[in-house]
């Protein structure tokens, strides 16, 4: 059967289109697919680890002493082989179940991780993915093979919003597994502590990775249009929940967001990091393009 050559451009009806990949495949299809030079790619073809034999990775590069020692298949892989390793950090506490007038960011969280993922994988990159809530629930060390979009695919199928998270704690917690150099994709509405998110981001900075932020937002989170007594449930905790008037808390509920908002955004301008707010409204087809074109810009400055 053949696939639709065109999808909804409103991400609430994006969401029923289909399965994750197909949604994938057909959101990156029409956008610029030129690859983009790696910052980290090097020019001589020197070794540089080990990492388990996929299907479909090339015989000759296998570690036949390697297998005599351990009886386990094992592909070297060298510096000029490899564009960019991307790590995908997507959030999946409670708060990310959140869905106002649109899809939940969770659902949008999941739309853009895997239009991402397929975007970097079509350029051969060796991409992998971490979900979390308070602590790691999957993680897929990075790999160019496409099987491993596939399971990539699998653990985003299915995994469900979690509970409470900490953002910072759980990137200082997988920080010793990312030992090289890296784009780490944060896709999470960050809601924690400002100073343990500087500190984190920071650290990630000082390690030379290349971060870039996307904020998931539902429209109502930024505007807080209620204006009838409305109850707020604590999506982090479900037996917390509290009837107020919104009208009395709008005033300081937009302060404290539009304090932590600017805080983040200063933060990541000083640090050097691309940071960008997504409403679940704005087309992922929009998303995804600008992102690509404003980085393949930024890699065509370099050369």
């Amino acid at each position: 059967m053949s696939e639709p050559s065109s999808l909804p451009t409103n991400p609430t009806e994006l969401v029923h289109f289909g399965k994750l990949e197909l949604v994938a495949r057909q959101l990156v299809e029409g956008l610029m697919m030129g690859r983009h030079r790696s910052p980290f790619k090097g020019s001589s073809v020197e070794f540089v680890e080990h990492r388990d034999y996929h299907p479909g990775d090339e015989i000759r590069h296998i570690d036949w002493r390697a297998y005599g020692k351990t009886g386990r298949y094992y592909v070297k892989e060298f510096e000029n082989e490899t564009n960019l390793r991307a790590q995908l950090l997507v959030d999946v506490s409670g708060s990310m179940s959140y869905a106002g007038s649109t899809l939940s960011k969770f659902e949008y969280a999941k739309l853009l991780s895997a239009s991402l993922a397929w975007l970097l994988f079509g350029q051969r990159d060796s991409v992998g993915l971490i979900t979390f809530d308070a602590n790691v629930r999957d993680q897929l060390k990075p790999s160019s093979n496409r099987d491993t979009f596939q399971r990539m695919m699998q653990v985003l199928e299915t995994v469900t919003p979690g509970e409470d998270t900490s953002v910072a704690d759980v990137i200082e917690s997988v920080l010793p597994t990312i030992q090289r150099r890296s784009l780490i994709i944060l896709i999470s509405d960050c809601f924690d502590s400002l100073e343990a998110l500087e500190h984190v981001l920071q650290r990630l900075r000082h390690g030379r990775h290349e971060v870039v932020i996307f904020r998931i937002a539902a429209p109502e989170e930024i505007e807080f249009p209620f204006d009838r007594p409305t109850q707020f449930r604590n999506l982090e905790n479900i037996d917390h929940r509290l009837l107020v008037d919104p009208s009395r808390l709008r005033k300081e509920y937009l302060r404290q967001y539009n304090e932590f908002s600017t805080g983040l955004e200063k933060t990541c301008g000083t640090l050097g990091i691309d940071y960008r707010v997504i409403r679940t409204s704005d087309p992922l087809q929009t998303v995804v393009g600008e992102w690509l074109a404003e980085r393949m810009a930024i890699q065509a400055s370099r050369r």
